[in-house]
């Protein structure tokens, strides 16, 4: 990046950048903070599960048999579909729209947390811009079995957990690829897209574990 000292923060897919950036560039990165683990995978563990595994295990239960049909869709056929999403801005809208409906803490609507105009802005993102392919092919391309390769982040690590992320870090199933975890929140509230539901929560742990870095 041509910095010599920073730090790193990143959800959803960022948190998959940010923990690049923290294992390939730690001779700069001052740390990283992130919401969701994606390279983490569960433990076995003797006997039952402590509470906050069992929870997660059952999270990633509903996550794939109910939640991770768009990513199957994107990371397999995402040419097809976006010829779809991108004819049509009520299929482009229920795409994304879903999405907040099933990742949020929103009490079953998302207009419980976001403003309707949020949520439209959100999806012209994706319409005026017509990056309904180039979204999806995100998925393609980075789930190729040659691209998934989990290099340990020795750099400390911040780690926030919402209530209703998509799939929960689990702290013990961290420790193989974070082994610096320095920084870890239970938050009240919030889900997958943390900084844009609950920015005043994201922004206060952000900083708190990023000032003790200085």
């Amino acid at each position: 990046l041509g910095y010599a000292r920073y730090a790193a923060q990143g959800g959803d897919w960022g948190s998959a950048v940010t923990t690049a950036i923290g294992g390939l560039d730690a001779a700069h990165c001052l740390g990283i903070h992130i919401t969701l683990a994606m390279g983490s995978r569960p433990l076995p563990s003797d006997g039952e599960p402590p509470p906050e595994e069992a929870r997660a295990l059952a999270g990633l239960k509903h996550y794939a048999d109910w939640d991770a049909g768009y990513s199957k869709q994107q990371a397999t056929r995402p040419q097809t579909l976006a010829y779809g999403l991108t004819d049509s801005p009520a299929g482009q809208a229920a795409w994304i729209l879903e999405k907040f409906w099933a990742w949020t803490d929103c009490d079953g609507h998302p207009e419980n947390v976001f403003t309707r105009d949020e949520l439209l802005d959100n999806v012209m993102l994706y319409w005026v811009t017509a990056s309904a392919a180039s979204s999806a092919r995100l998925y393609w391309e980075s789930f190729s079995p040659k691209r998934r390769t989990h290099r340990p982040v020795t750099v400390p690590t911040g780690v926030a957990v919402f209530p209703k992320e998509i799939i929960t870090p689990v702290r013990r199933w961290m420790a193989t690829q974070f082994p610096n975890i320095q920084h870890w929140s239970e938050m009240p509230k919030g889900g997958h897209f943390a900084a844009f539901e609950q920015p005043a929560l994201f922004i206060d742990d952000v900083r708190s574990f990023f000032r003790t870095l200085r």
